[in-house]
């Protein structure tokens, strides 16, 4: 069995080695990393599985680097920082990383949330070929919109793209494929991103008030996407597949 390949970008060399043992000791290649010029060169050169990324880097924002590689690759993010803001996880979630931990931070958990965003973004791929019509490649229609999985995008009625970030494409998918149904943040957060850690509610919050404005009339009095006080969410129109 191939490897899998995970890139560890850190401007502290001696995380850098101690990922790099670790993860390696555990059966991935590991490239170090330091910084996100590096990271852009592997990534046109052999891309990762799985990068591990700093968002604290001194001369590069991470954030910036992280949206960089949603944008144009498939790769698996999880962002390692010293930072503790909440605003910080919100927008990490919000560009679309897998994942995220924050120093200091245990390597045994580290390598059960690499584990799992892999076995995850194993799974999506091995779905994407197992139906007629997979999940991958539904198209969701709700009045005014389809939303497209085979091509992660959303279309308005006038055959309009309306761009998503990865975090509202996947939150939109779970809210359509369980039309009438309260879901909690904790369900929401759970399906989307798999977290093993406590649920971090603002940023399904914010990811539904980024819906909001995309697919609401009136985004501060909505008709899709309408709160449930105390419960959660609940998307209201009827979809339909195919």
């Amino acid at each position: 069995m191939t490897q899998q390949h995970i890139a560890v970008v850190d401007d502290e060399p001696d995380i850098t080695r101690l990922l790099a043992n670790y993860l390696g000791a555990n059966g991935f290649r590991v490239t170090e990393l330091s910084g996100g010029q590096a990271l852009m060169e592997l990534m046109h050169r052999q891309p990762p599985d799985l990068v591990l990324l700093d968002i604290g880097l001194p001369d590069e924002d991470g954030l910036v680097i992280a949206r960089r590689l949603r944008e144009h690759w498939k790769t698996c993010i999880i962002l390692v920082t010293g930072r503790s803001e909440p605003v910080d996880k919100v927008v990490g979630l919000e560009i679309g990383a897998d994942d995220y931990v924050t120093k200091p931070f245990d390597l045994r958990e580290l390598l059960a949330r690499v584990k799992a965003v892999l076995r995850r973004a194993a799974q999506d791929v091995q779905a994407s070929g197992t139906d007629a019509l997979p999940f991958s490649e539904q198209r969701y229609r709700f009045p005014g919109w389809v939303l497209d999985c085979a091509g992660r995008r959303l279309v308005a009625a006038d055959g309009a793209d309306v761009a998503l970030t990865s975090g509202e494409f996947d939150l939109l998918r779970v809210f359509v494929t369980h039309p009438g149904r309260v879901l909690s943040r904790d369900f929401l957060l759970e399906t989307t991103r798999g977290r093993q850690a406590a649920p971090f509610d603002r940023a399904v919050d914010v990811l539904v008030s980024r819906l909001r404005k995309k697919l609401e009339v009136v985004p501060s009095h909505p008709e899709i996407l309408k709160s449930i006080r105390s419960a959660g969410y609940v998307f209201v129109p009827a979809v339909a597949a195919g």
